[in-house]
């Protein structure tokens, strides 16, 4: 389906009069119930890295929250103006890989270095955005490599849903149920949320809800100066722009050209720097379009017609925005919600899109199937180095392998090269 125009260095989309006027009839029971798993999911599990990572680093109350408003409202933010502008389900958040990586970052660094850093890495991302360069390379890699690291990044959240049976088996196994039953017989209810509400009830029953681990109170967002350094810069900079780009805008492109979109490839590396730099700004470590949650509100989950799904974006962005208002307030609401259930729900709603990725990955017909194999592993294997997670390494071993194995890997129905 074509949804911009790929002429200009930032792509084209319907407009903002087009999004809005559309979205009463885009935003039924399903693309509603995608949105609030996703905004579920982002503001859960996620925001415990974040807290955890504010307190390694000493951070006061105010500060923290500064940094909760900066990634989960501009983050929304991201996600009102990409699905609203170009009819898609583009989703913003910020990097949780990021989020890891400064928490380790912070016992070294003073976090008024670190904020200089999260301005550095915005501008990096920025300007590669603004270049067309991120367009380019994405558009050269083969796409059963592409696909072949989407299911790799995503799988775990599939395996997610299984473990999370172990943790808590009546309540995730109630919903997982719930999940498969609503498939078959309840068609014009999103298993999603029969899965979550199934999966809440048994919560209330078993008595599983549970005390918020985030003692953060209601206080006013503190900001802080930035420091600018060389050491911050290499350290924390350069891989935070490197995630940003390789992990996260990767995924969410694998992610929608699985799912039949073309993706804003430059506007979505563009509005990512800006993200990060206004993030920065406030003292957030960037907020960026995420990965995971385009998976969540682009998947048939959100609905039979594609053409509808963005409105699954556009709540998770409500959402994502009045919890950065109200993080103080409510971190604690959303740790009540068990882990596992969360996890699970999550998981069930990825089956389709890891579905796609697989058969587009290794497709026969489209070659670079050694390649695509090298991708798969090596996302799987979340492996690190250099402080980069292993979704780009993913891209960068399988573009590896296929160029050094293209002309011996040869496609069965016609028996030419696959390259």
């Amino acid at each position: 389906m074509e949804r911009t125009q790929q002429s200009d260095w930032i792509e084209k989309g319907p407009g903002f009069g087009a999004g809005l006027s559309g979205l009463r009839e885009a935003l039924g029971i399903k693309t509603a119930s995608a949105g609030l798993v996703a905004a579920i999911f982002g503001c859960s599990g996620p925001a415990l890295i974040v807290i955890g990572a504010a307190n390694n680093g000493g951070l006061t109350e105010g500060q923290t929250v500064a940094w909760l408003l900066a990634i989960y409202g501009l983050g929304g933010v991201i996600s009102l103006i990409m699905a609203l502008y170009y009819k898609l389900p583009v989703t913003g958040a910020y990097s949780i890989p990021g989020a890891a990586l400064v928490a380790g970052a912070l016992g070294t660094f003073p976090f008024e270095q670190a904020v200089g850093a999260f301005l550095m890495a915005g501008a990096m991302v920025f300007v590669l955005g603004i270049t067309g360069l991120i367009g380019k390379v994405m558009r050269w890699l083969p796409m059963p490599i592409v696909m072949a690291m989407i299911a790799g990044a995503l799988i775990r959240f599939g395996i997610g849903a299984v473990t999370s049976i172990e943790k808590l088996p009546i309540v995730v196994g109630a919903a997982t149920i719930a999940f498969f039953l609503s498939m078959r017989f309840l068609r014009a209810v999103p298993p999603v949320l029969t899965a979550l509400v199934v999966g809440l009830v048994a919560v209330a029953l078993t008595g599983g809800f549970q005390g918020g681990e985030a003692a953060i109170s209601f206080v006013a967002p503190e900001f802080t100066a930035p420091v600018f350094t060389v050491d911050a810069f290499l350290a924390i900079a350069v891989p935070l722009a490197v995630l940003v780009i390789g992990a996260e805008n990767a995924q969410a492109i694998g992610v929608l050209y699985a799912e039949g979109y073309r993706p804003p490839i430059n506007a979505m590396t563009v509005i990512s720097g800006v993200g990060g730099m206004l993030a920065g700004l406030i003292g957030g470590h960037n907020a960026n379009i995420a990965g995971p949650m385009t998976a969540i509100c682009s998947s048939d989950q959100a609905g039979e017609n594609p053409e509808e799904r963005y409105a699954a974006t556009v709540l998770n962005g409500v959402l994502f925005a009045a919890f950065g208002v109200f993080a103080g307030v409510a971190v604690p609401l959303i740790m009540a919600l068990p882990g596992p259930l969360i996890g699970a729900v999550a998981g069930l709603a990825m089956i389709t899109v890891l579905l796609s990725a697989f058969q587009s990955a290794f497709d026969r017909n489209a070659g670079y199937q050694i390649g695509a194999f090298v991708a798969l592993i090596v996302a799987m294997s979340n492996v690190s180095f250099l402080s980069i997670s292993a979704p780009f390494w993913a891209l960068v071993a399988g573009a590896a392998v296929s160029v050094l194995n293209e002309r011996v890997v040869k496609s069965p129905a016609d028996g030419t090269a696959a390259s």
